[in-house]
């Protein structure tokens, strides 16, 4: 059982995405011991070791606290298993002493919900995420870059996202005349980059400066990313 799964550029090469547990994928291609596939859940390619892949099981449930352990029993206290991210899907076999029976193990039920639920504002998803390492192409708990901050809010509450910052740029929201002040679920592009709008001259974003997940003042971050020669902001969308 694999928690999380690399998507490669190539066999052996350097991870581009990643793909949770439970998320689905069509084989396009297979090679010795490698797989190309694409996910389901926003269509992006890449490679796999054959051996990370299995038959799909139906879910009934996903992971809705930030991260969790599947155990060995009902019981707090017995071994775990395997810890699992944000937006994992499972299928629940039976619920005792308020643990999810999973095929993995007993999982706490106040960190599931059932598939069909969705919730209902990004931005507080990505809060989940605070101090979260930063983890160029990660998608996890364990680890995300700044679109996979992105689009696990937005998936989360139901709404299609791609996974690199340059597609959402492109595919999400609407662009804003320059000068519009920002609110609360706007997004924020560089190049390479973006960032939600938290609140009032704040932003949340995961990044490569502090290596996290982490607020910033907007004006502070503007400024450095020039400063760093990264360039201005080239995109304020709203969704």
């Amino acid at each position: 059982m694999h928690p999380v799964v690399d998507l490669l550029r190539q066999p052996d090469g350097p991870r581009d995405r990643q793909l949770l547990f439970g998320d689905t994928v069509e084989v396009v291609e297979t090679q010795t011991g490698w797989s190309r596939v694409a996910a389901d859940k926003d269509g992006y390619p890449g490679w796999v070791a054959s051996d990370q892949l299995a038959e799909p099981v139906p879910d009934t449930h996903w992971i809705t606290a930030p991260a969790t352990h599947a155990y060995a029993l009902p019981d707090m206290k017995s071994p775990d298993r395997v810890s699992l991210s944000f937006g994992s899907k499972v299928l629940v076999l039976s619920e005792q002493n308020g643990f999810l029976e999973t095929e993995l193990g007993f999982i706490p039920a106040v960190h599931a919900k059932l598939n069909a639920t969705r919730l209902t504002d990004p931005v507080s998803v990505a809060e989940l995420f605070l101090g979260t390492p930063y983890l160029w192409g990660g998608n996890s708990r364990f680890g995300l870059d700044c679109s996979g901050l992105v689009q696990a809010g937005l998936l989360a509450c139901g709404l299609p996202c791609p996974g690199d910052s340059g597609d959402q740029e492109r595919e999400l929201g609407e662009t804003l005349p320059k000068g519009t002040p920002a609110k609360r679920g706007d997004l924020l592009f560089w190049k390479g980059h973006v960032a939600w709008v938290y609140g009032d001259n704040m932003l949340l974003h995961a990044n490569a400066f502090h290596m996290d997940v982490t607020f910033e003042p907007m004006d502070q971050a503007v400024t450095r990313i020039l400063e760093q020669g990264d360039g201005p902001v080239m995109a304020h969308k709203r969704l």
